[in-house]
């Protein structure tokens, strides 16, 4: 077993775990808070963090094969957040939970699947100025830490 992936993708599926079961106790009318300075919905947020994982997982993996991320920006992002939100706006707590138990189990399965090398193979990162990060800071820093972050976010939105 490759302790190191096993780690980082344990760390995904719980952070993953945390969240779908904070957000199958909400409300209806929790699920539709939105979140102070984000503005999107709550359950538009939990479905955020689900549709992510796989673009997080590819964006990983193209660190992994030693090559550089390039034309992803936090501009980009942000696009692409709102056009989420706009898109997704009525979307259901079924729905939204679905898709995060799937995409947190693909994007563990292929963390699983990296191996130390892939790990610590860094190239230029271009949503943070083209340093050269790792692989791993990459997953760490994205595909692990996002659900911990909104999970954080909604739990203050909804003063808990």
């Amino acid at each position: 077993m490759k302790k190191r992936s096993e780690a980082l993708a344990e760390r995904l599926e719980a952070g993953a775990s945390a969240l779908a079961s904070f957000a199958s106790t909400l409300t209806d009318a929790e699920w539709q808070t939105r979140v102070p300075k984000d503005g999107r919905k709550i359950g538009v947020v939990v479905h955020h963090v689900a549709s992510v994982y796989p673009i997080e997982i590819q964006l990983a993996q193209v660190l992994a094969a030693g090559n550089a991320v390039t034309g992803v920006t936090w501009d980009v992002v942000h696009k692409m957040n709102h056009q989420h939100g706009d898109t997704n706006d009525g979307v259901t707590k079924e729905a939204a939970l679905s898709l995060l138990a799937a995409n947190s189990s693909a994007a563990a399965a292929a963390i699983r699947a990296l191996s130390d090398e892939q790990l610590d193979n860094a190239a230029p990162l271009s949503l943070n100025s083209d340093a050269p990060l790792t692989c791993q800071f990459m997953l760490e820093d994205h595909a692990v830490r996002h659900s911990y972050h909104h999970l954080a976010k909604i739990k203050a939105a909804l003063g808990r």
